[in-house]
């Protein structure tokens, strides 16, 4: 037996090792029980990997982003395999590793039911008692068709090999490489008990898989085409720990009491009909009235930052996109033309740029006029799979707080630095203050312009996103195909992570559109683009926002910021006095003078999670006060008239929550 040196990489610790020829991943970390997978060059192998002299190796923690990955799509083996005990006339789909858990996709001759899902699931406990190993075996092209002869979706998957698609999963079952089908070994006698196609890795065994939780079902077109047939989906969730799993679903818990549709109902904010279409909302009057500060808001602070305001139409010819190269990039997430005009192509605008590229063409411009900053609040209309359409987060129509800065080269990485500055400080004025910045890079497939002009760009972004100070996480191949991009990731108040705002530095559509303006020479020069979306949508925003507060917005936004609830009718004409006085503030206050009584009036007011409750009994109006309740139930008493119109107009002032 040789002897083998290898490097054990832990973060920044780095230990030579010297191993006998044969000798496995596993044992280089025998009785770490935490590490179920390795990195060998770059590359993640199973454990039962032979390491070879000289090679980089770095073990992976089940609790890392890969160990985690390799735990859930082991863990959709397992759920495959019970499926098919189960429903043997299952064909098996793709199974990928999602964000906090994973799905399978099966062919099977009727949907799921929540008693199959209940079967499935102990069923899938029996094959993790039992330890079957996971044992990788390469194959050939011929061998695979041979052994998956009665997989007619594996078959379709071993003809892609090479160019299989991460966007639906299909990158876990093929690679550019050899093929490989994982078997299932029966813990003791070493019998296959399942097989599947796979690129891996996987855990050890089944019994590695510490806690598991089958979701829900739900029908899914076979690799996200809707000209593929339609197969079943169950969605499962994988932990590393009992108590992660409980974690997670009480999380699960949380995030659904914050659910944006179901609170837009609750609480009468806004609807997407039926009659209307998918991922096409209407606001209601309360929820208008949240829009309407939110815009309102934006638009003064847009004013104070030398903004100008802009409108543009709905809809366009065709050649506006031809010129802008949306029609060459852009076109699958375009609503399909109309022909007007003996023929003519219009399309529902994606995009406001190309429009604003028009404003800013339409007569010379000067160097002094320069940085100009054209705002819209745009609405655009993008085709949006049904699959995908969410609410108001992933919406077919919605309007963006669009802005297009044209400046000078000169002026670039200040007007970037003040652009990102004015965004992160308007989103802490709505309560967002958790943040990171991602940095998208050039798609090498999907871009236009010079690989000078990109690095150029890219470089310019990433130093003007250091300043702020914020963990800056690289995006390779996220840009769009005109430029690269820094997004704002903020964290909501249950930790979930959202993409905000944009900022994106574009060379391209100027030459594109042939922009120029004259320079102090007198010469013809090429502005710089910059392109910034604030909100994103102000659906989405909308419902971000809603979702962090559970509905209970600060008071300045909140739909109504003050109801007053008599103690009796003959408290009503008091009540009313001190909403017309607050009204002539500017504040939303309602008086509820229905003939409920006083417990349901407070009772409905904290089901519209309304910041002041105004509460006036006989002692208040003969002493010229009111009593506040707060959301929380806590109360104060004895507040004076005015000073009580006072405190309800600082706190809109001051944007806080009480």
């Amino acid at each position: 037996m040789s002897d083998v040196r290898v490097i054990i990489q832990r973060d920044s610790e780095r230990e030579e090792r010297t191993v006998t020829t044969g000798t496995t991943a596993a044992e280089l970390f025998a009785g770490e029980r935490s590490i179920i997978a390795a990195r060998v060059a770059g590359e993640l192998k199973d454990l039962a990997y032979e390491v070879k002299d000289g090679e980089e190796v770095e073990p992976v923690e089940i609790s890392s982003t890969d160990g985690l990955n390799i735990l859930r799509h082991s863990t959709a083996h397992v759920m495959a395999q019970a499926v098919q005990e189960l429903f043997p006339e299952a064909k098996l789909g793709i199974g990928p590793p999602v964000k906090d858990g994973f799905y399978y996709d099966f062919d099977v001759e009727r949907p799921f039911t929540p008693e199959d899902l209940k079967a499935i699931e102990k069923k899938m406990q029996e094959i993790q008692k039992r330890g079957q190993r996971f044992s990788r075996r390469v194959v050939t092209d011929e061998a695979a068709r041979e052994e998956l002869a009665s997989e007619p979706y594996k078959l379709e998957l071993i003809g892609i090999k090479g160019s299989a698609s991460t966007d639906d999963g299909a990158d876990v079952e093929v690679g550019a490489g050899e093929l490989t089908i994982y078997d299932n070994l029966d813990a003791k006698t070493g019998d296959l008990c399942w097989k599947d196609l796979c690129r891996g890795p996987h855990l050890p065994t089944t019994r590695n898989i510490p806690a598991f939780k089958l979701m829900r079902n739900a029908a899914a077109y076979w690799r996200g085409s809707e000209k593929n047939p339609m197969l079943q989906r169950i969605y499962g969730t994988a932990w590393p720990s009992k108590e992660e799993l409980k974690a997670h679903l009480d999380f699960l818990i949380e995030a659904e009491k914050r659910d944006h549709r179901k609170l837009g109902s609750e609480l009468d904010l806004f609807s997407i009909p039926e009659q209307i279409g998918s991922g096409l909302a209407v606001f209601h009057p309360k929820g208008g009235v949240v829009r309407r500060v939110m815009e309102d808001y934006s638009r003064r602070r847009h004013e104070e930052e030398g903004y100008e305001f802009v409108y543009t139409p709905h809809a366009t010819k065709g050649k506006l996109f031809e010129t802008s190269g949306h029609l060459d990039w852009y076109a699958d997430g375009m609503y399909p033309p109309m022909q007007l005009d003996e023929g003519v192509d219009y399309y529902l605008k994606p995009m406001n740029c190309p429009m604003h590229n028009l404003i800013f063409d339409a007569r010379g411009r000067s160097y002094r006029e320069l940085p100009l900053r054209l705002f819209e609040f745009g609405t655009v209309y993008r085709y949006e799979k049904s699959g995908v359409v969410h609410g108001l987060t992933r919406a077919r129509g919605f309007t963006q707080d669009d802005a297009h800065i044209y400046c000078t080269r000169e002026q670039m990485a200040d007007e970037l630095d003040k652009t990102l500055t004015f965004v992160l400080n308007l989103l802490r004025d709505y309560g967002l203050t958790d943040f990171y910045l991602e940095l998208s890079t050039k798609d090498p497939e999907k871009f236009v312009g010079s690989d000078e002009a990109w690095e150029e760009a890219t470089e310019t972004l990433r130093q003007v996103a250091e300043k702020q100070g914020l963990p800056l996480v690289p995006d390779p191949g996220g840009a769009a195909f005109y430029g690269p991009k820094i997004s704002v990731q903020t964290k909501d108040a249950i930790g979930r992570t959202w993409q905000m705002s944009t900022v994106q530095l574009d060379f391209n559509l100027p030459e594109r559109f042939d922009l120029e303006y004259t320079g102090p020479d007198g010469s013809k020069q090429r502005p710089v683009m910059i392109h910034r979306a604030l909100f994103g949508s102000i659906e989405r925003f909308f419902a971000v926002l809603l979702e962090h507060y559970a509905g209970a917005f600060p008071a300045w936004l909140a739909p109504v910021q003050a109801v007053g609830i008599p103690i009796g009718d003959a408290h009503v004409e008091y009540l009313e006095k001190f909403a017309v006085a607050a009204k002539k503030k500017g504040l939303r206050v309602e008086v509820d003078s229905s003939s409920d009584r006083m417990q349901k009036k407070i009772r409905n007011a904290q089901k519209q999670k309304v910041p002041f409750m105004v509460i006036v009994g006989d002692e208040d109006m003969n002493g010229g006060t009111v009593s506040f309740r707060y959301r929380d139930g806590s109360q104060e008493n004895g507040i004076a008239f005015d000073d009580a119109i006072a405190k309800i107009e600082q706190v809109v002032a001051d944007r806080v929550q009480v």
